[in-house]
């Protein structure tokens, strides 16, 4: 019988149980929710995350980090007059950026299964990633939560049916005081913070 289990790969139950304790409990499963599975990853990727249930909640955690980083709201580059208005700022910079500001944006999606956060030119316009700031604030809402970079690139696609936007990236690694494996090699890192607003 032992030698039909070895040539049909038939797995014992002692076999099943050992690979399932072989994997961190801090580790989300598979079939884990698409936005437990985006945390674990944002946070590993080294993105410092702040989830709000309202625009007050939003409002008092981006002054939180004005403070924390002893930065004026005229530090803050911002190219999108909406996302302004909702912070209620006419002094964001929406000129050239400064090489010490903070540039205040929003995205395309957030992506679970690697932590990445998914921009396109609606957002970075004909930028490089080299070319802003090397510190974000993102504003997203739990409604951009996806899994995959292709469910993303299908929702781009979805949205601008007449015209598509360009220079779609994403962001994976962020700024972090450990030292970046060979991986990460030519990407460019951000120090990010994601404001994560409950919409759902």
């Amino acid at each position: 019988m032992n030698l039909l289990k070895k040539l049909f790969g038939k797995k014992g139950k002692s076999d099943i149980s050992l690979k399932q304790s072989d994997q961190s409990s801090y580790f989300p499963n598979e079939k884990a929710p698409t936005d437990e599975k985006f945390t674990y990853n944002f946070n590993k990727n080294g993105g410092k995350f702040l989830y709000c249930l309202n625009m007050d909640e939003i409002t008092e955690a981006f002054k939180d980090i004005l403070d924390e980083n002893n930065i004026k709201e005229s530090d803050i580059y911002c190219i999108n007059n909406r996302l302004a208005s909702r912070f209620n700022n006419a002094k964001f910079n929406t000129g050239n950026p400064e090489s010490e500001s903070f540039f205040l944006t929003t995205c395309e999606s957030l992506i679970a299964n690697n932590g990445s956060i998914l921009f396109s030119s609606n957002q970075i316009k004909e930028k490089k990633l080299n070319e802003l700031p090397s510190k974000f604030i993102v504003f997203a809402t739990t409604s951009q939560l996806i899994d995959t970079i292709s469910e993303g690139m299908r929702k781009i696609k979805n949205q601008s049916k007449n015209l598509i936007p360009s220079n779609i990236t994403t962001i994976r690694d962020f700024e972090t005081e450990k030292e970046k494996d060979f991986m990460s090699y030519g990407s460019s890192t951000k120090n990010l913070y994601l404001l994560l607003l409950e919409d759902l």
